[in-house]
Parts: structure tokens; C-alpha cells; sequence
């Protein structure tokens, strides 16, 4: 039987793979650390419990009909305030567009901007956006970045590939790496992108950013979000936001996601998730206007959520950390954003008990996962080569507790490599 070029060629993911994995081991009784998916275990991070409240009211009051194709005007409103209050972002209604979740407006961004054919720049690694790419006809130019760097793209990283490409994609925090742009190096960035705009003719498609800032409420320590119109205001035709109530909030499942940029493409981009059907839900659009304006209760969220997230994070960073001097082959880059931790496992080449040879990251994560009963992510689902040794760590379904209860498996496994 015969399918679409587009089916034939579209990768499947690397993180289900291991899922399957993980997954198998568990119908065989074993208890895994899963430290892979980008969500968060309900048990330990429920959602605001205002918000629940919201939503069960909404569904009580028969809230229940379409809603409209950008967001129901209140939630809107609702989020054009909170992106002043946070960031001071000032955004018209109309600059604003509302979707199940942040996925269908990174869709519906690339679906408004991108001709089969265009260019797309994004790092290396990072989240999809190869497979955006795919989904568009794109040709995706994966730019490779670097640990000492913390794998956060820079200007003249990019500054090779800039000419001609039609968008850049960003994130910060990162995914998967949980590290950020500083503001220097943002501003550059910015730079970078109206000097070339300024090049452009008439009639010319501009360089866009897309700005995927998804994990921006969750910074830690002394790292704080920076944004390109925050910083270069003068660069705002130019950068459609990505952002959302999934991570913040810990409500991956509520799917209330939102956009924002210029109008004109705003325009187009809520046609798009039209046809597609992708609105939020109405009950939780209803629910999540009327939580984004309880200050005090959103504040005594974040503060407590983030908390617990910092903590789980600092444990996996200092485990490692510790693991390292000792003389293991480990590393890890300290918690910055989000819910990611990035960690370095240089085995390669290492012999297993039972003489096989790890050929690549693959081969160490699931020989973790076997021996020491810990999953991870490896960098090359997120674009970069097999032989890059850095994993994506997530916290967000698991606790402290757990955390460090697995260090000793890994240190165990680890000092049986040869």
C-alpha cells in the first residue's frame, strides 16, 4: 500500500523508543527512574488546585460549546496581562492567539511562514524542529552548538547560515538542556537578525524568530528570562512567541496554550489552528482566564512548584557532581530553567559485564537503563549526532527522594564498565 511522501519519510521518535523500552521492563516487575518524558507525574505535581476548581465549575455552568478560533476575548485579556506583569510584554487581543497547548501554534507558526523549499535554522539540540521541518518541506539547517556554550546557540554560531533563511527557532529555557540565553547573547542574536533584515528587498520575505519560551516562569537562582523584544523592541514584526500554561503550571493535560506576535500573522496563523480544530478546550479557556488574574494564588504556585522542581534538580546536578570527583567519566551543567538537567556520560567504547561494547549514547542509556535502573534521553533525539555523550535529565515525575535513592545505581553500573 502506498502513502504520502510525507509518511514515508517522517522519523519516528527516539524518546517513545525508549519509552518502549522502560515500558517492558516494567511489566517484568522492575521499578525504573524514568527521568525521560517532559511532563510531570499528576501525584507530585497536580495543577493548581484553583484551577481545578475553574474547570469543574465551567463544565458545571455548560461552558461546553465551540469556542472561538483564536481564544475566548476574557482569556485573551487574561493573558495580555499577564505577559505585562511577567515580562512587560504589552500585546493587543488581536495579537494574541489561544490553541490546545503550545504544539499546534509552533505548527501553525512554521505552516504561516514557511514556503516547501525555505530555510529554517534552529540549534542543535533542541526540541522538533527537525521534524516541523519535515512536516513543511522545510530545509532545516541543524546548527551544532557547545557544552561550554550550554549548548545555547550564538550569533556567530549562526551568523554562517543567516542569509537567505526565512526562520529561526529558539527556545529558552532550553529544551532539552534546561539552559538559557543571557542577555548579551540574545542581543546579538537580535542584532544578527535586523542587520540581515535590513538587507532584504522590497517584496521580500523577512527573518522570523520563533521564541518558544514555554519554561520562562520556571528560572532558578540568579538566571533570569530575557526576550527578544524585551530587549530590541524594534525587532517585534519580526518574533512570534510561544507560550502556555503546560509547564508553569504543571498542566500538560489541560492543553491551554498561547502565541503571540504581529497582527498580520497572527491573522493567518488563527486560521490555520481553525482548520485544524486545535482550539483549547472552552471550560479550561474559561478556567484559566479567571486563574491567570488571582495573583496571589498564581504566586504561591510558582513559589512552591518551583521549589520543589530547583530541589530535584540541584539533587541530580550535586549526584553527579560528586559522581565526577571521584574519577568518573560524568558531568553536569548546573540548573538553570525548566525541568531539565543536562549531564554528560563520556562511555563510549566502555565494555559491559557481558562483553558488548557501548557504541554510542543509545548504547549507554539503555544499558543504564538496564543496570541501573535509569532512564535518560540522549542528545541525538534532539538532533545532534549518536556520538555525543550529553542525556536530557527531566525531574518533573520524580522527587528529590527518588533522585537521590538512584545515584548509587549509576555510580554501581558505572564502576562495572571496563
Amino acid at each position: 500500500m502506498s502513502v504520502s511522501r510525507l509518511a514515508q519519510h517522517l522519523k519516528g521518535s527516539e524518546i517513545i523508543k525508549i519509552a518502549g523500552e522502560i515500558n517492558e521492563l516494567k511489566k517484568q516487575g522492575q521499578q525504573i527512574a524514568n527521568l525521560t518524558i517532559g511532563d510531570f507525574d499528576a501525584s507530585l505535581f497536580p495543577i493548581p488546585e484553583q484551577l481545578t476548581f475553574g474547570i469543574k465549575d465551567a463544565y458545571d455552568q455548560h461552558q461546553t460549546n465551540y469556542p472561538p478560533a483564536d481564544g475566548i476575548l476574557p482569556l485573551r485579556e487574561s493573558v495580555s496581562a499577564f505577559m505585562n506583569k511577567e515580562f512587560g510584554l504589552k500585546l493587543n487581543t488581536n495579537e494574541i492567539l489561544i490553541s490546545s497547548g503550545s504544539r499546534p501554534i509552533i505548527y501553525a507558526t512554521y505552516l504561516a511562514l514557511i514556503d516547501p523549499g525555505d530555510t529554517v535554522l534552529f540549534p542543535a539540540p533542541s526540541w522538533n524542529n527537525n521534524h516541523y521541518c519535515d512536516l513543511t518541506s522545510a530545509k532545516g539547517i541543524a546548527v551544532p552548538t557547545k557544552p561550554e556554550n550550554n549548548f545555547m546557540p550564538t550569533a556567530e554560531d549562526l551568523r554562517p547560515h543567516i542569509a537567505g533563511a526565512t526562520l529561526l527557532a529558539l527556545c529558552s529555557p532550553l529544551n532539552p538542556t534546561g539552559t538559557m540565553f543571557g542577555k548579551q547573547n540574545l542581543e546579538e542574536i537580535c542584532d544578527l537578525v535586523l542587520e540581515e533584515n535590513r538587507t532584504r528587498k522590497a517584496g521580500e520575505k523577512p527573518l522570523y524568530i520563533l521564541y518558544d519560551q514555554i519554561y520562562a516562569m520556571l528560572t532558578f537562582g540568579d538566571h533570569q528570562h530575557v526576550d527578544p523584544v524585551s530587549l530590541r523592541p524594534e525587532i517585534k514584526d519580526y518574533v512570534i512567541y510561544i507560550d502556555g500554561a503546560s509547564k508553569c503550571f504543571a498542566a500538560t493535560g489541560v492543553r491551554v496554550g498561547w502565541g503571540f506576535g504581529p497582527e498580520y500573522v497572527i491573522d493567518k496563523m488563527r486560521s490555520i489552528v481553525g482548520h485544524m480544530g486545535a482550539w483549547a478546550p472552552k471550560p479550561e479557556q474559561v478556567a484559566m482566564a479567571k486563574f491567570l488574574q488571582d495573583a496571589d494564588n498564581v504566586s504561591k504556585y510558582l513559589s512552591n512548584f518551583k521549589s520543589r522542581i530547583q530541589d530535584s534538580l540541584n539533587t541530580l546536578y550535586q549526584g553527579f557532581q560528586e559522581l565526577k570527583a571521584e574519577g568518573f567519566a560524568v558531568d553536569s551543567i548546573e540548573p538553570m530553567g525548566a525541568i531539565y538537567l543536562t549531564l554528560k556520560l563520556d562511555y563510549a567504547g566502555k565494555i559491559t559485564p557481558d562483553g558488548k561494547v557501548l557504541q554510542n549514547s543509545a548504547d549507554i542509556n539503555f544499558y543504564l537503563i538496564k543496570e541501573a535502573k535509569v532512564a535518560l534521553v540522549p542528545f541525538s533525539a534532539f538532533g545532534t549526532g549518536h556520538e555525543v555523550n550529553w542525556f536530557r535529565a527531566s525531574v518533573g515525575a520524580c522527587d528529590a527522594e527518588e533522585i537521590a535513592a538512584m545515584i548509587p545505581r549509576v555510580k554501581a553500573a558505572l564502576a562495572k564498565l571496563k
